[in-house]
């Protein structure tokens, strides 16, 4: 139960130290592989803390302290839990304080998080409150610093309170023009004043922003900042998708230059990381060769992920040979016990269920041998297989398996591998999912109040036209995707006669290079492989008496697999709760079948209730009562489908398309959708 400002203060002063940062995953079995994953991180990287994340109003309140108590008590590592306020009644955050320090947990992140949206954000009554005091609970905290404040005068000193500082300057809604630090300042300022102990800053690619923005602080005219612990906040480069929606949300600036080097090798995540790496060890020297008052700290945004952060933290020599002592003990991490056959006979389970679906591991480097030589990147030679990761679990030391540490190494959002700690990687830690403001979101989608109107928007997007980005888009590009654009018709078909709205889709792909330019990924001299498949809402009537009887026939069901959620949970599947459907895999020189997307249940049904979730996010936007009440009415009205076709060989790769245009275009009077 140490403080970090204790622990750092142990350090001599010209030493370096890091933390990092995990979010509890989004299911069960990404849960039970995290605390695999962070047993390993803990034992052979030694940071010198930990911090877990909490969704804004307290949406992953429950997840967020059970995670907290696996770092604190299982694993012994120091651990500092992420409290927002906005959204949250004082009732429960004063449960979760109470709650950390049940657990042994003597640090909080004191953070505002997201706005409100509108009145309906608003708390509501709820049993049997008084609408007073549901108005006192959310005037209470409306800043971080009001967050400080109320720890500070509730539980004195028995916190160490850390709040979040933005180099670049903080940006809300949808004016990243405005941001800069110095508008930021006076409410820093103010959060120290209220008792912050330390800074994390936001991430950041620019190392002179950085270096400015410390100057500044420690040179400020108020004296706040001249001993305070001051973290820079680091994101490593999983790959260019993540980094652009990222630094797109944060309003982070990325240097031109980095984009310009990335640009042409977005579609092979290996030599993304690779470049990720050097970008961020690149950083921290820069940061490291200005003089620091005191230990120079830095912190690492993980997304639940292990490889990239670890060779980072090795070419950076920052990971510890042993721990600080504070009054003689070791306070990074308590010795552990091996693990018992209990344990690793569950860690040895879970590695073979996830044996055949894993992605590969990263292209060794060339750098020297060292103690975590198994663990990270090796000097193998590259065309050499990586071991099965089955037998690595049952045969070598946990932390050894470098497997174990790399299964899950390209992070694909939903389409990932919902076993992986990092499945679904929360771009914001919002409750709220879509892409963007509010104010963004009347901009592009308008409130509609009629199917009709949403239909124009989807037969917009297709056509390559205003809006660039959907309610269910993941990125915002400017025009459709070219690969999308292959099965416009097949598309828009189904949007322009039924009203089914299309929010997934590729086409079949039967060997192309990887250097495609349309389709390829992954490392050159590869070849490339795709089953074709689409996903849309359609209309529940739709589904009951169109779709999902031809679907299931004798004569098309071993054509195809899907699978169907609504907003209040029934679920429909061709499938088994266990079957995993890989839909895009590679074959690349020296390594295992690479699975980039794949279609399961457990995901799938995730995906259900966010996607339903955007809805009411999309209503939530809106101004207009009508629009509000019409979102609402169409997210309980229709029913989402994927539908996955087999056949990608070349002349069968078709089929599917043929399959849904019949179904379309059957007969019979077509079932009215504007009277939902």
């Amino acid at each position: 139960m140490v403080k970090i400002t204790d622990k750092i203060a142990a350090l001599p002063n010209d030493a370096s130290f890091f933390s990092l940062e995990f979010f509890p995953p989004k299911t069960q079995i990404g849960f039970s592989n995290l605390q695999d994953r962070l047993q390993r991180m803990s034992q052979i990287l030694r940071p010198l803390f930990v911090n877990v994340t909490w969704g804004a109003g307290g949406c992953t309140a429950s997840r967020s302290l059970e995670l907290a108590e696996i770092c604190q008590r299982q694993l012994g590592l120091t651990t500092c839990l992420h409290l927002t306020c906005t959204n949250m009644k004082r009732k429960v955050v004063d449960e979760a304080l109470q709650e950390a320090k049940i657990i042994g947990v003597r640090n909080i992140l004191a953070l505002r998080g997201d706005p409100p949206r509108d009145e309906e954000y608003r708390l509501g009554t709820e049993d049997g409150e008084e609408e007073e005091e549901v108005k006192e609970n959310n005037e209470t905290f409306v800043w971080a610093e009001d967050l400080v404040r109320y720890i500070r005068r509730k539980y004195g000193d028995f916190f160490c309170i850390g709040v979040a500082a933005y180099p670049e300057g903080h940006s809300d809604e949808s004016h990243p023009r405005e941001q800069s630090f110095e508008k930021d300042l006076p409410y820093l300022i103010k959060k120290v004043q209220a008792g912050a102990d330390f800074l994390v800053t936001q991430f950041f690619f620019d190392a002179n922003a950085y270096t400015r923005f410390e100057k500044a602080l420690r040179e400020h005219d108020s004296r706040v900042f001249c001993k305070i612990s001051i973290i820079p906040g680091l994101l490593p480069i999983q790959n260019y998708q993540i980094l652009k929606r990222t630094t797109k949300l944060a309003h982070c600036r990325i240097p031109p230059g980095l984009l310009e080097t990335l640009d042409p090798i977005k579609a092979d995540d290996e030599q993304v990381k690779r470049k990720g790496i050097d970008t961020i060890c690149d950083i921290i020297r820069e940061i490291q060769a200005v003089k620091s008052h005191g230990p120079r700290g830095f912190h690492f945004y993980t997304l639940n992920l292990e490889k990239v952060v670890g060779s980072i933290l090795e070419n950076c020599n920052l990971i510890p040979l042993e721990s600080p002592t504070i009054n003689g003990e070791d306070s990074a991490i308590d010795e552990l016990p091996a693990a018992t056959n209990g344990v690793h006979g569950t860690i040895q389970k879970i590695a073979k269920g996830i044996s055949q679906f894993r992605k590969p591991s990263d292209l060794p480097s060339s750098r020297r041998p060292s103690i975590t030589e198994n663990y990270l990147m090796t000097n193998n030679d590259s065309s050499s297989p990586a071991p099965n990761t089955a037998n690595a679990a049952s045969n070598q030391p946990i932390n050894t398996t470098s497997r174990e540490a790399t299964w899950d190494d390209y992070p694909n959002g939903r389409f990932g591998d919902a076993r992986s700690p990092a499945f679904g990687t929360p771009i914001s830690y919002s409750p709220c999912s879509l892409p963007c403001t509010p104010a963004q979101a009347r901009a592009l989608w308008g409130e509609p109040t009629s199917p009709s109107a949403i239909t124009a928007l989807f037969i917009s997007h297709l056509s390559g036209k205003s809006p660039p980005q959907l309610p269910w888009s993941d990125d915002s590009s400017p025009s459709l995707s070219p690969e999308t654009a292959l099965i416009r018709d097949h598309l828009l078909t189904l949007t322009t006669i039924r009203n089914w709205w299309t929010i997934a889709s590729q086409p079949a792909i039967d060997g192309l290079p990887s250097t495609d330019p349309i389709h390829g990924w992954g490392p050159p001299k590869g070849f490339v492989f795709q089953k074709p498949f689409v996903e849309f809402f359609c209309p529940a009537n739709d589904w009951h008496n169109r779709l999902k009887p031809v679907l299931k026939s004798q004569s098309i069901s071993p054509e195809v697999s899907f699978y169907a959620g609504t907003s209040s949970g029934p679920f429909e599947s061709s499938e088994s709760s266990e079957a995993v459907h890989a839909v895009t895999w590679g074959s690349f020189l020296g390594k295992e079948i690479m699975t980039a997307t794949m279609v399961e249940e457990v995901s799938f049904r995730q995906w259900c209730e966010e996607a339903f979730g955007r809805w009411e996010e999309w209503a939530r936007c809106c101004r207009d009562a009508e629009a509000r009440a019409f979102l609402r009415r169409q997210r309980e009205a229709v029913v989402l489908v994927n539908v996955i076709g087999h056949g990608y060989r070349d002349g069968e790769g078709g089929r599917l398309w043929e399959v849904l245009r019949e179904v379309v275009e059957g007969k019979g009077e077509m079932n009215s959708v504007d009277g939902v």
